[in-house]
């Protein structure tokens, strides 16, 4: 028996799922008298991708492949097919030429199961954990139209666009992460050696402590006991719990998501990167010829967020019932703002949404690199005062009673 994944329309509704049957025909026969007006069939493709991953005798493919591996790659080959170089003779010199030993495996099964008679985009579909399904449908349309080079050239460009987004955030983080790293180690080292050493010499003066003083020795000591210890094992506790609950529980995960997106400054910006990424894969997709719904499913994949992939989601079931994309994106304003579904407007109505995507993904690249560049000059300042705060605040504490002293003496 073969599983068969399907799609269609029963009742009124979008239905999709997996049947068991001999054949093809068997499927539909199947489904017909379920009542389903099937949209598409096709053999399910895991057992395949299994078979792949057993040939590979339990090595991970994906172990130890960063993504500027697979940009590198991806960019060789793109350029000595745009010189005229066959592609058997790319991938024997990019064999050659690569350093990181799980890539070069990877690029010499690609080149035996192409010298086996598969199709290119099926060699590269067998590694799902190393080309996502966007870079194999560009390879299939560019397979299709013998323009291979042009669509390498696009999954170049996707991927360049993604690191960049992942080292702008990076870069935007670092200097405040490293900032507040040091002000929390610093002030933890303080309160568990330095401030004992100031509370033995103000309990041999018999000075009176104020109360900002009497309660950084209280944490002093709280820590410096069986406080900090099962502080440690809560933290460590509640960060397990809460991965398991993110993994487990759907709800949960969602709730998740959708509070991501309402986090001050950072939520705004974790949105217009997400809606740039869309934009431009629905782009791609669609005028590598990829239908709608297919390109919506895969713009599914693109994205981890729980409430953008139901949106998704939601917009792809309403293609079914005959509503334009414009209503559809326009109906889901939590996730996409007015201004997309206004761009896609123009793009449905002249006929050209490939490039309307392309516009809309070039705005919000360029809305992220505005908001990126806000994002450094506000948090460095904020910042160096929190540090400043915490740890004079410290040390202010800490010398007060002496300062009393000093008056009491002068009196």
């Amino acid at each position: 028996m073969l599983n068969f994944q399907y799609k269609g329309i029963s009742q009124g509704k979008y239905v999709e799922g997996e049947i068991e049957a001999i054949n093809n025909s068997e499927a539909a026969f199947k489904l017909k008298e379920q009542k389903v007006i099937i949209t598409k069939l096709i053999e399910a493709k895991k057992k395949k991708v299994e078979k792949a991953k057993k040939k590979s005798a339990g090595f991970s493919f994906s172990k130890g492949v960063k993504a500027r591996d697979i940009l590198i790659f991806s960019k060789q080959f793109s350029t000595m097919l745009k010189s005229g170089l066959p592609v058997l003779n790319a991938l024997n010199l990019l064999i050659e030429q690569t350093t990181n030993p799980n890539m070069k495996t990877i690029i010499e099964k690609i080149k035996k199961d192409l010298e086996a008679g598969n199709a290119l985009s099926k060699c590269f579909e067998n590694h799902p954990k190393t080309f996502d399904t966007v870079t194999v449908n560009l390879i299939k349309a560019g397979e299709a139209s013998g323009k291979l080079d042009i669509f390498l050239e696009r999954i170049v460009m996707s991927l360049e666009k993604r690191e960049k987004i992942k080292s702008q955030i990076k870069s935007a983080l670092f200097y405040p992460a490293v900032l507040f790293t040091v002000a929390v180690s610093v002030t933890i080292f303080m309160l568990i050696k330095v401030v004992p050493i100031f509370t033995e010499m103000y309990d041999g003066m018999g000075v009176p402590i104020p109360g900002p003083t009497a309660a950084i020795m209280g944490a002093s000591k709280f820590l410096s006991g069986a406080g900090g210890i099962t502080s440690l094992i809560l933290i460590i506790a509640f960060i397990t719990l809460f991965r398991f609950a993110l993994k487990k529980s759907y709800v949960f995960k969602k709730k998740w998501h959708a509070f991501v997106f309402t986090i001050p400054i950072f939520g705004a910006i974790i949105k217009k990167s997400l809606l740039a990424r869309i934009s431009l894969v629905m782009g791609n997709l669609n005028q590598a010829g990829v239908d709608i719904l297919e390109s919506l499913d895969i713009a599914k994949s693109v994205s981890t967020n729980t409430v953008v992939t139901e949106a998704l989601e939601n917009i792809k079931k309403g293609v079914f019932s005959g509503e334009t994309l414009t209503a559809l994106f326009a109906k889901e304003t939590k996730i996409f703002p007015p201004t997309f579904s206004q761009l896609i407007s123009v793009g449905e109505q002249t006929g050209s949404l490939d490039a309307m995507f392309a516009s809309v993904a070039q705005y919000y690249e360029e809305e992220f690199d505005e908001a990126v560049k806000n994002l450094s000059s506000l948090i460095e300042p904020i910042m160096i005062v929190f540090m400043g705060i915490t740890i004079g605040g410290l040390m202010l504490a800490l010398y007060s009673p002496i300062f009393n002293v000093g008056a009491i003496i002068g009196n």
